[in-house]
């Protein structure tokens, strides 16, 4: 597994756990870190961990 895939995967575990805190709890984590959704970082995180759930979707031409 290369370095990138090893990232992109830590960032959708990330984005996951932040779905499952969003849906059981209506806490967003990445808007508490970063001051709200609509902060420039939070939209940047977001924006990265979308990016990385993108090209996520290639590992399934591993199989």
């Amino acid at each position: 597994m290369t370095i990138l895939n090893i990232i992109a995967l830590a960032l959708v575990i990330i984005g996951g756990l932040n779905w499952l805190l969003v849906g059981a709890f209506k806490w967003d984590l990445v808007a508490a870190i970063f001051g709200g959704r609509e902060t420039v970082l939070a939209r940047t995180v977001y924006i990265i961990v979308g990016i990385a759930a993108l090209y996520s979707i290639t590992f399934f031409s591993l199989f």
